[in-house]
């Protein structure tokens, strides 16, 4: 076959197999280019089939949760109309089992729970508004470990809010958050709007539970500070939904003086920066004016005009509830005044053991740098 006029008669055999790896590569789609509004167009689609996902799981969720209350008050009627006793639990799970062998959920134990779930809440109205809410079990959990009514429906109502898992549920019920929510002592009626003054107190917690740490008996705050970004995520989950961490010794400069700030956070429900200072002694009055100065730079040097009044924490190994009440009055900025429970202290015969605190610091350092590293 000769070449066509004009075409290099070394390439010309060569021109099939170009075609067909023409052919071959993938092309863009000249029919129906992707723009930036298919882009749109296809992720809006994507969060509307996981919401649909979502609501279609709590929909199964609730229908479960329902269902196994109403077989615990039918057991319960049962007993008492008909005189039956606990082993008619027993003789139920192996019936139920019998009849449905790929569901899990009619073992006795499971059975003893709904009973107890029905004994504890009488109305359905409340299960399908509050119980039904949280997966099935959570509410194990709260009936395991929380026997007053009201308590229970303020863990329902936060595990749903801040998205807890079954084991988050479980050590906020055994680190008391219900007792220390809202604890703090603080001037924030007097230095922040109502609506932002409410939900900041309820946010606060006394005391703050750091039972993650061990430090020696002659701590100092910097080793407090060291210890708690160490364990970064623990203490944000102590502290709560909400809490960015920005940094700590945090410089902050006034009129030509550098200020450090021992730990400094965003909130995003506040919208606003929350500074903590720690001690490790009991609370002082000075300490309140210190903090005021610090809420103050914080407002005059980082404060977005969007953001709303910064906060300050004092963190303290104990406080005199009139002595801190009094030093709060006089304060023109948003402070609040709560303690801390460290964990066990280390024994004298295992501090050689343990790595020093500054041995600490370099491996951060050294996490950090290695994490620039991967970032560039």
């Amino acid at each position: 076959m000769s070449s066509p006029a004009g075409v290099n008669s070394d390439v010309f055999p060569l021109i099939p197999d170009l075609c067909l790896f023409w052919y071959l590569m993938p092309k863009p789609n000249v029919f129906f280019p992707i723009d930036e509004n298919y882009t749109v167009f296809l992720q809006s689609l994507k969060e509307r089939i996981r919401r649909s996902q979502i609501k279609a799981a709590l929909a199964v969720n609730q229908e479960l949760v329902l269902l196994y209350w109403q077989i615990g008050r039918e057991i319960l009627m049962r007993q008492q109309q008909e005189g039956w006793g606990a082993k008619i639990i027993d003789q139920l799970a192996k019936d139920l089992k019998r009849e449905f062998p790929d569901i899990k959920g009619f073992s006795t134990r499971n059975l003893k729970y709904m009973r107890a779930f029905a004994e504890a809440y009488s109305d359905e109205q409340i299960v399908q508004q509050a119980a039904a809410q949280i997966p099935w079990f959570h509410n194990c959990v709260l009936l395991d470990k929380v026997k007053d009514a009201t308590e229970r429906l303020w863990y329902i109502q936060q595990t749903v809010a801040n998205g807890w898992s079954r084991n988050i549920l479980a050590i906020q019920i055994e680190t008391g958050l219900y007792r220390r929510q809202g604890g703090a002592i603080t001037n924030f009626a007097q230095t922040l709007p109502p609506a932002q003054s409410d939900l900041a107190q309820q946010l606060l917690k006394d005391p703050y539970n750091f039972d993650f740490l061990t430090l020696a008996k002659e701590a100092q705050e910097r080793d407090l500070e060291r210890a708690l970004v160490h364990h970064i995520r623990d203490f944000l989950l102590e502290l709560g939904t909400g809490f960015s961490f920005v940094g700590s010794q945090y410089p902050i400069i006034v009129e030509g003086q550098e200020y450090r700030i021992d730990l400094l956070f965003y909130h995003f429900r506040l919208r606003c920066f929350i500074v903590i200072d720690l001690k490790m002694v009991e609370f002082q009055p000075e300490f309140s004016g210190k903090m005021n100065f610090y809420v103050s730079a914080v407002n005059a040097t980082l404060r977005h005009p969007d953001d709303q009044p910064t906060i300050g924490i004092i963190l303290c190994k104990s406080k005199n509830k009139t002595v801190a009440e009094l030093a709060l009055q006089g304060m023109t900025q948003p402070i609040g005044v709560a303690t801390h429970k460290i964990g066990a202290e280390i024994p004298d015969q295992l501090k050689s053991l343990l790595p020093t605190v500054e041995q600490l610091e370099a491996e951060l350092q050294t996490l950090e740098v290695t994490s620039d590293a991967l970032k560039h």
